[in-house]
């Protein structure tokens, strides 16, 4: 059972970020990348550490790994058990790389502006 609802954020032109990255990824790794997305909408905040990590603010990473290649999925939680997927990329460094935090933050921005002019 699906505890939690996963939503994608979608930009004003229509695009989804995290779905484009998902698609960009070898086909392996998006299926890895499904199935934790899958887990994360069943168990939430309850997934264990080695999935996830709060990266601070109120943004979460999905820890994505196949092989030798690691990618994240960067997210927040919102009202009604919602988890809203912002966007992804290919972990190269051993920090999350600031720019990517600050483009969750900015699509988490958009969102509930969105969300509050219903």
């Amino acid at each position: 059972m699906k505890d939690f609802e996963i939503i994608s954020y979608t930009k004003d032109d229509g695009s989804v970020p995290v779905m484009e990255f998902i698609k960009s990824q070898p086909n392996k790794m998006q299926a890895k990348i499904l199935i934790e997305i899958e887990l994360l909408e069943e168990y939430g905040n309850e997934m264990e550490g080695k999935y996830t990590k709060h990266l601070g603010d109120g943004i979460f990473e999905l820890r994505v790994k196949f092989a030798s290649d690691i990618t994240r999925i960067l997210y927040f939680f919102h009202i009604g058990k919602k988890i809203i997927l912002t966007n992804g990329f290919v972990k190269k460094t051993q920090k999350t790389p600031k720019k990517e935090i600050e483009l969750a933050k900015k699509y988490r921005f958009d969102y509930l502006l969105k969300e509050e002019n219903k």
